[in-house]
């Protein structure tokens, strides 16, 4: 994923500062300088300095999901910090009349704008004018992404850092650090069958002397269709009725087919579709179910 984020923000770059710019990112060393910019172009090269856990947005969220009667979970992602510098390069020589570094000094400053502008990134609002490239991670699509533009406490080894890049003496280019917090997305797990049936045992009395009571429950079920395989049908009606026919709940199916019915009595009764498309459905029902079943198909 992060090799698209180094593409989102080479074509920010490009679209908001100039298009004619060479980006790289590979590191800012002797190769760099002597091999990889072209001869008579102004380079930015976009170095990925580390990658760090942001622990002030992990979360311990779940997501759940429902797939043929068995829960899902999904943690929540973590977060992983991506810390760039970004520098500015012109091919021009010194002399009396020309001075590179107002060059570079101006591409920084309008570099430093377009991440501004920018932030948080969104990979649909970036891509917008190019088109998404092929293979973008569906999580990344929408997804905003926060920027931390020039952090205050800097990058605190950047003369370690410029010691390194090549065999020879690179005297410091200043930089625009960036922080862009990307998403790591956990596997899916399997927690568990789906529970259909909550059971309340109403008593007078303690211990075992306690009278006969009333078991009231809780029941949920899924309306689905006649497909193979059957699939959800979204905001139907379904009503839990007598076995006369008369009315004593009324649920409207979720957008995953799923309703429930609070504090039904142990009986017989009527389950009751309506507003689906092959017209009504009844279905008869023991509560509790000695299955665990309350499913309608229509």
């Amino acid at each position: 994923m992060i090799d698209y984020l180094d593409r989102m923000i080479a074509q920010l770059i490009h679209d908001r500062v100039d298009a004619t710019l060479f980006v790289g990112f590979q590191p800012p060393d002797d190769d760099w300088r002597t091999k990889a910019i072209p001869g008579n172009a102004n380079a930015v090269n976009v170095f990925l300095l580390e990658l760090r856990e942001n622990r002030r947005l992990r979360s311990n969220e779940r997501m759940r999901s429902v797939m043929n009667g068995d829960i899902f979970e999904q943690p929540a992602p973590r977060r992983v910090d991506c810390h760039y510098l970004i520098t500015a390069w012109s091919p021009a020589s010194v002399t009396p009349q020309v001075d590179p570094t107002f060059d570079e000094h101006a591409l920084l400053y309008a570099i430093a704008s377009a991440v501004a502008e920018a932030d948080p990134f969104i990979a649909l609002d970036i891509f917008a004018g190019s088109g998404i490239p092929p293979g973008l991670p569906p999580d990344l699509l929408d997804a905003q992404l926060p920027v931390t533009l020039l952090p205050v406490e800097g990058f605190h080894k950047y003369a370690e850092f410029w010691g390194t890049m090549g065999r020879h003496h690179q005297p410091w280019k200043p930089a625009v650090y960036i922080v862009v917090t990307l998403p790591l997305p956990l596997e899916q797990e399997r927690s568990g069958a789906m529970v259909t049936t909550a059971m309340t045992d109403w008593r007078q009395g303690t211990g075992a002397g306690a009278g006969v009571g009333e078991l009231l429950s809780d029941i949920g079920g899924t309306v689905r269709d006649s497909a193979a395989p059957p699939q959800p049908v979204p905001l139907a009606w379904v009503e839990l009725l007598t076995m006369p026919g008369a009315r004593l709940q009324l649920a409207n199916a979720d957008a995953s087919g799923r309703f429930v019915f609070a504090r039904v009595p142990s009986a017989s009764y009527r389950l009751r579709a309506t507003g689906v498309a092959s017209g009504p459905v009844v279905r008869t029902i023991d509560v509790p179910s000695p299955t665990g079943e309350y499913d309608l198909q229509v």
